[in-house]
């Protein structure tokens, strides 16, 4: 029997279609075909567990072969096969759809739900590297005939019979000569372990001479190799990962091992996961890990893979998930998911949605379980939390709302307490005189140390918050919770960081505090400074550094591109003299000029080093001038 014809399809030629729509990335095509092969297996399942296949199925499992000598890459399975009616109807009437169909029949029966369903248009991406691609099946039928189908891309195709032994079908392409580098080894085990990682039928692959006369094979009863030494070797897959099975057969180790297959470049361990099995409005099974998340959000991006039925789709999750869980790793899998579609399109799908929303819940939920059932544990994880949580919480309003009741402040001591507690601890304190209660922050105890030491010592609490989302954070939350505000402790002089309209006398009269400006403008750049003279306490410095609290968060977010019309701001800070601090006393009853601007000029390179501000030639000139001093 040879049958000649042509491919049924709704344009003169469908492959330069395929080649430049349907598939952008060519290596996409071993993940096609291997899929296929795994859904011909799968099939041989279902049919046997339903009693439509007569005798052992036998064992199940894909090959990838390469010949380099022939110039072919083989793609085998022994799964259910095709009759050269099957072929007509699933290759050359591409119109229709074979597991579309096997899911219908079997629909409700055991095993139905895990085919996989790439037939039809999944098979043409075969020719985005072949010249020539040859299918040879033998069909489960009773009494089928084995037949060869071979194209060469065009829509002519040839159908013979041939012989053929084994029950399933051998997919051959004739490698093209623009796409050699598909007969590499290296080539297509990184493909393999790519998308084929998890797939849930044992893959083998290696060359063909691999296989052919192995002395060290395991022989079946005919004394044929049946299994080689090499495909026990070269199985690239793991057919059962974790997120297939169920959490209660699981243990914290099957966890952390799951974590090491996924990631095994990545040395820190996951601070806890979540187990994702959900089955009805949407299908949805998969494992989420928390990992410890440095400053750098963006490096921690794309760690969130996409399977549809344990197939590999993507990495980049940011239109199925809210942008900030791509900060988490791991996998989820749905074939509720549509693959192959615009980004609008999966942003306006419902079951993305329902799933989408699903991951929110159960990752808030998560964290609310955790808080609750181990304070102390959670308590010990919050610094590799903090910096997901603020996202989440700036994000998502809903979120928020779950994630305010857990969302921690630490303060200089090292305790924690929820936004609502550590209200309550400051507000007789730190009250100010419109009835807001003010949280003074640092974003570094040790580089602030005397700046948090004067607070401190007038019986302010201190909490340590930084990171680089710290100012959209801060505004995040005083718009949360009532009259509550934030501000670093260099924002201003205490008195007016809490203002309780205490005035402090002046030791100085207006004259003075006139020619200590004027001097200090002369040492000082007018563009980076802004000088003020304040009567504070004797006990505050003699000269500070401050920036007003409103100008430093527009200054950081402007860093962070979010200023928008802020973006010109100019970093200026302020200089503030305490003319009542004993040492300007000193500068001002020095009779000599030149030695008040000195002592003035020592005076406020000190603050300036204080802030780690004192840089290049000037910092050297300090030193310089220090030394000479001693």
């Amino acid at each position: 029997m040879m049958k000649t014809g042509q491919i049924n399809v709704q344009t003169e030629n469908i492959f330069p279609i395929i080649k430049r729509f349907l598939y952008s990335d060519h290596e996409i095509f071993l993940r096609e075909l291997v899929s296929n092969a795994v859904d011909a297996s799968q099939k041989v399942k279902v049919l046997s567990i339903n009693g439509e296949l007569k005798g052992e199925i036998g064992e199940l499992k894909v090959e990838v072969l390469i010949d380099k000598e022939a110039k072919t890459l083989t793609i085998r399975d022994r799964g259910i096969g095709m009759t050269d009616e099957e072929i007509d109807k699933y290759i050359n009437q591409i119109a229709f759809s074979g597991a579309e169909e096997f899911v219908e029949k079997y629909k409700g029966k055991e095993g139905a739900e895990q085919i996989i369903g790439h037939f039809g248009l999944g098979f043409y991406s075969a020719f985005m590297v072949s010249s020539k691609v040859q299918i040879q099946t033998l069909s489960h039928v009773n009494g089928a005939k084995a037949v060869q189908w071979e194209s060469d891309g065009t829509p002519e195709f040839t159908l013979t019979e041939i012989e053929k032994a084994d029950r399933g079908t051998d997919i051959i392409l004739h490698i093209a000569e623009d796409s050699m580098e598909f007969l590499e080894k290296e080539r297509i085990s990184g493909i393999l372990n790519k998308y084929c990682k998890f797939l849930p039928t044992p893959v083998i692959f290696g060359t063909k001479t691999e296989y052919e006369n192995d002395p060290n094979g395991e022989k079946g009863e005919d004394g044929k190799v049946k299994r080689t030494s090499k495909e026990m070797e070269n199985q690239v897959n793991n057919p059962s990962p974790a997120w297939t099975k169920s959490p209660a057969d699981l243990t914290a180790d099957d966890y952390d091992g799951f974590y090491r297959e996924l990631y095994p470049m990545n040395f820190d361990s996951p601070l806890f996961h979540i187990h994702l099995n959900v089955d009805y409005p949407f299908n949805l099974t998969g494992i989420l890990y928390f990992p410890k998340i440095k400053e750098n959000v963006e490096v921690q991006r794309n760690k969130i893979n996409l399977y549809s039925n344990q197939v590999f789709i993507t990495d980049s999750v940011e239109q199925i998930v809210p942008e900030y869980l791509t900060l988490l790793h791991g996998v989820i899998d749905s074939p509720d998911i549509p693959l192959n579609v615009s980004r609008s399109y999966l942003q306006s799908d419902s079951n993305v949605k329902k799933i989408s929303s699903h991951i929110t819940k159960k990752v808030a939920d998560k964290l609310a379980e955790m808080f609750k059932k181990d304070r102390p544990d959670f308590e010990s994880k919050w610094e590799d939390l903090d910096l997901f949580v603020q996202y989440a919480m700036l994000s998502d309003e809903k979120f928020g709302e779950k994630a305010k009741s857990y969302s921690l402040l630490k303060n200089e001591e090292g305790k924690f307490f929820t936004i609502e507690e550590y209200k309550e601890k400051i507000t007789a304190l730190q009250t100010d005189k419109d009835g807001k209660t003010v949280v003074l922050y640092t974003p570094s105890i040790e580089e602030q140390f005397s700046y948090v030491k004067k607070a401190k010592e007038r019986g302010y609490d201190i909490i340590e918050l930084g990171g680089p989302l710290a100012p959209h954070y801060i505004s995040k939350l005083e718009s949360m919770f009532e009259n509550l505000t934030f501000a670093r402790v260099d924002a201003d002089t205490l008195d007016k960081l809490i203002n309780k309209d205490e005035q402090v006398s002046s030791k100085l009269d207006k004259e003075q505090e006139e020619g200590l400006k004027e001097m200090m403008e002369s040492i000082v750049s007018k563009d980076k400074f802004a000088v003020q003279v304040e009567s504070m306490t004797e006990t505050e410095g003699p000269i500070l550094v401050t920036q007003p609290e409103f100008v430093r968060r527009m200054m950081e977010q402007q860093k962070m591109g979010g200023a928008g019309f802020y973006g010109a701001f100019p970093e200026i800070h302020n200089l503030v003299l305490n003319g009542n601090h004993p040492k300007i006393g000193e500068l001002l009853s020095e009779k000599k000029k030149d030695k008040q601007v000195a002592k003035l000029k020592q005076l406020t390179d000190l603050a300036l080093l204080s802030q780690g501000m004192l840089k290049g030639e000037e910092l050297n000139s300090f030193i310089e001038r220090s030394v000479d001093l001693i």
